[in-house]
Parts: C-alpha cells; structure tokens; sequence
C-alpha cells in the first residue's frame, strides 16, 4: 500500500478521527457525556412521577412533553442554527439544559410545573441537535463524514444504553434529586468541553445584509425541504418508515406476553435487541462505512429496518424474533448515517440547520402517529399481524425511495453546485 493510501485510510478510520480532530473529540465527548446524563435523568424523573402520582397517565405525559411536543417547533428550533453561530447555538442550549435540570433536582415541583420544565429542556435539546449535524462538514473533510456520524451515533447509542444501568445503580444511593444533579453537571461540563469547538459563524448567503426574521427563515426551510428532490425524497422516505414501524416498541412488549406466553426479562431481550445491533451497525459504519455508497445505505437501511419486523411478525420463537430484531438495529444505524451524510453533502451550508431541524421533528411526529395508528391495529388484531403490517408498509416505502432516490440526487448536487458558484461570484469583489 502506498503512503498516500494507507494515510487516507487511517484518517477514515474512528480512532484516528478522534485523536486527530481536537473539535470533533470535543464534540463527540459533550454528546456522550450529555447523553449519559440525560438517560440518567429520564429514568429518575419516570420513577418519581410515578411514584409520587400512582399514574400511568403521568409517566406517559412526561414521555409526551419530553418527546412529541418540541417537535412541534421544529422549525423555529432549526432555524436559530441558520441564524447564529453554531458553536454559541449549542453552548447556551447545553447551559440551558443544565440550569432547568439544576431546579428540577433542587425543587422537584409538582406535575405540572414539572411537565413545564421538562418541556422546556426538551426545546433546547430541539435546538441543539440540528446545530450538531450542522456543524459537522465544518469540523471534518467531506470524506470523513462517514466515520463522522458513525461515530457519533455510536456514542450516543452507547451511552444512552448504558445511562439506565448507571441510574439503577446511583438511585439507592443518590436519590432522585443526586441523579438529577447530575445531569445538570454533564450538561455543564459538555458545555465546557464544546469551548474546544471553533466559532462557526452563519453561512456567506445569510451572513450579508440584514438577515430575515426568525420566522420567515423556518418558512423558508420548510420550503427548501419539498422544493429540493433529494431531500424531499429522504424526508418523505424516512417518516413513512418511521410512521410504519415506530408501534414496535409497543408491539414487541405484546408479542412476548401473549404471543410466546414469556415473561419481563423476555420483554427487556427483545427491547434491548434493537440497540445491540444499533451499537454494532455504527461501530461497523465506522470501519467500513466510507467503502459503502451512500444512497445504496440509505436504501438498504430502510429495508432492513422494515423487513426485520415483517420477519418478527413471523418468528416462531423468541431466539428467531431476537435475532431479527438485532438485525433491525443495524438498519437503523444505516439508515441514520447514510441519512445524516447525504444531507450534509446535499444541503447548502445555510439551509442545513432548518433541514435538520425539520427532519427530526417530522420523525417525531411519525413516531407519535406510528404510535397511535399501530395502537389501534395491535387492539384489533394481534402483535404478529402488527408487525408484518409494520414491516411491508415499510418495505413499500422503501421501494419507492430506491425508484426516485438517484434522480433526484443527481438535481439537487446540480442545484447545489449552481448555488455555490452563485454565492461565490457575490462574495467576490
């Protein structure tokens, strides 16, 4: 191997990235951080709702507050990474975060300040996600994007399933309000490391003159979503996998009490499943993902994700439904990697914090109507039926992306392309 070759190769590789990049380390290490803390937090706010209530109703309003309601913002959230520097977006997001779980752990309020407040960090972590996957072209090479987000879903994932056995064992001896307390420290201290982070000012095209409001900015963006092919293709594609599959969180708890007649533990496998071949899909993207072509990983992402619960639905034991599962999370892991590469290649700079923004609140929603709709067929016929349904729907969705996905890329790098040189030729004297 030439020198040329075998340092391209080491500079795609995670640990290079890591060691080499001092922004992305930081970057990496406030979200994992962050994200630790936050599934801590989750966790000791679901045991103390309740408990102090004796509701369902509660926990699952804490869930809706914290989940469904900031995706309803969606586009005003994504807007401000558009608007103002990215670094600075994310700081006072991450400081935000930290102050409002700071008074949660000092105070522990009733229910519905509690929902307030939890709704309200919520919102931060809306702004703060589109501003980290819009900073990452500015932080690494545009082939290095891959690994980037491999790595990144990695941690996140890693640390997300570790965040509950952590909180297991600091609750007999911290209580609640520790646990909270320290959470409101994770978010502290990835606010410090994101210091680490070079200041990333608006894009050249926002950037001159005075810019739009705030709300026509998110108007904007949503219009750029269904006016730009590829990313309409993506958007679209992703929501209707999502709307069809998100009831298998439900479906799943169903499959293993009535279907295989097991009990919790069973219950926990099957859930845990999916993040067993999520944590390993990224940490093979890592490795390998620059080898693999974006669009056709987006494609098989989404297959994989939705086969693996039509092949659920017709498991025959519960090793056959755990493995397909697993399976499933490494199409997730595709789907959301070629996904996070393909719009950060696609999207101009100053479109990409709204594209993101919006993305992910229309996931939210498609989960929420996944949620809903799954619900009511589990209710009328049974969890195997749930899950094929699920995972042909899905299936179909899929072959739609794969029929339109390459002629719309292919208009909307020209339309990319075109727009640079235009702002390029402003910017010139």
């Amino acid at each position: 191997m030439s020198a040329p070759a075998a340092e391209d190769k080491a500079e795609t590789r995670a640990s290079g990235l890591l060691l080499r990049n001092r922004a992305f380390r930081s970057l990496w290490t406030a979200r994992v951080i962050s994200f630790t803390g936050d599934s801590l937090s989750l966790v000791a706010l679901m045991l103390h709702v309740a408990g102090a209530t004796g509701q369902a109703l509660a926990v699952s309003l804490l869930l809706l507050v914290g989940d469904f309601a900031p995706a309803l913002l969606s586009p005003i959230t994504g807007a401000l990474s558009d608007r103002f520097d990215l670094k600075r977006v994310m700081v006072v997001c991450e400081l935000l975060q930290g102050a409002l779980l700071l008074t949660l752990a000092l105070f522990l309020p009733p229910l519905p300040v509690l929902l307030v407040l939890v709704g309200l960090r919520a919102i931060a972590g809306q702004a703060f996600q589109p501003a980290s996957r819009a900073a990452l072209p500015a932080l690494v090479k545009e082939r290095e994007l891959e690994v980037a987000n491999s790595t990144l879903g990695f941690g996140t994932n890693a640390a997300e399933a570790l965040g509950p056995l952590v909180a297991a064992a600091l609750l007999p001896f911290v209580g609640v309000r520790g646990v909270l307390l320290i959470d409101a420290a994770s978010f502290l201290l990835s606010a410090l490391l994101l210091a680490f982070v070079p200041s990333l000012p608006p894009a050249p095209s926002e950037a001159h003159g005075p810019p739009p409001s705030l709300l026509r900015q998110a108007r904007l963006g949503l219009g750029y979503i269904w006016s730009a092919p590829a990313v309409r293709v993506i958007a679209l594609g992703f929501c209707a996998v999502v709307a069809f599959n998100g009831v298998d969180d439900v479906a799943l708890v169903v499959l293993a009490k009535d279907t295989f007649r097991a009990g919790d533990s069973t219950v926990g496998l099957l859930l845990g499943a999916v993040g067993v071949g999520l944590v390993c899909g990224y940490g093979l993207l890592a490795r390998y993902g620059p080898r693999v072509s974006m669009p056709l990983l987006l494609v098989l992402g989404f297959a994989v994700s939705s086969v693996g619960n039509l092949l659920t639905g017709l498991a025959w034991a519960v090793s056959a439904a755990l493995a397909m599962q697993t399976v499933r999370g490494l199409g997730i892991a595709a789907m959301d990697v070629a996904t996070n590469t393909l719009l950060q290649r696609v999207v101009p700079p100053g479109m990409l914090g709204r594209v993101f923004g919006n993305l992910y609140g229309a996931i939210g929603v498609a989960a929420a109507v996944s949620y809903l709709g799954g619900g009511l067929l589990l209710d009328a016929t049974s969890a195997p039926v749930t899950l094929m349904v699920a995972g042909a729907g899905g299936t179909l969705a899929t072959l739609l992306v794969a029929l339109t996905l390459p002629g719309s890329l292919r208009r909307s790098l020209a339309a990319r392309d075109a727009a640079s040189d235009d702002v390029r030729r402003a910017a010139s004297p």
